[in-house]
């Protein structure tokens, strides 16, 4: 009888943890954003999962470096010579809202704007740029975030597709379904 108890509470115990980890596993993604604490570079809005200010996700520099950061080395047909760009990538930042499918609309300060699905965003190599060539980018030096893509690396990105997509003076994201 004491081995039947014994198995009960070690698969009760299983069962408790694989619960824990379900439960919190959404918990956790929306809780690690934390707040931004700095000057807000980033909104993104609309078909989320998680939030931090209302229901939106307001990204300062802290956050998105905390979501992780790539740098790319390229040249651009808006600038002279090899640029550095660094930044989060887009396809880890929409994963950390909970943006799985639909469209983004993504916007700028002077309310240019473009729509792109968010399975290309997921699949492609874009960056959300807030530094180039080491420094933080201001509105008037394409800032705050630059969609920047590898252009040098796949001749796809040489395309008016990927230019039209590479947003700079973006501020605002909206996922729609």
């Amino acid at each position: 009888m004491a081995l039947i108890m014994a198995r009960w509470a070690a698969l009760l115990s299983v069962l408790a943890s694989f619960a824990l980890i379900i439960l919190t596993g959404s918990v956790v993604s929306s809780s690690t954003l934390g707040q931004p604490q700095g000057q807000v570079l980033l909104k993104v809005s609309g078909d989320i999962s998680a939030y931090n200010v209302g229901n939106e996700v307001h990204f300062d520099v802290a956050l998105l470096e905390h979501i992780g950061t790539q740098t790319i080395e390229t040249k651009t047909i808006w600038t002279e010579g090899t640029q550095t760009f660094r930044g989060t990538r887009m396809s880890d930042l929409l994963r950390a809202v909970g943006a799985e499918a639909g469209t983004i609309k993504a916007l700028a300060v002077n309310n240019y704007s473009i729509e792109m699905p968010v399975s290309d965003a997921l699949a492609n190599d874009a960056i959300l740029a807030f530094e180039r060539n080491g420094r933080l980018m201001s509105v008037r030096d394409k800032g705050p975030i630059w969609i920047v893509y590898p252009y040098d690396d796949k001749t796809m990105y040489q395309s008016e597709t990927f230019y039209s997509r590479s947003v700079w003076q973006l501020d605002r994201m909206v996922i729609t379904r």
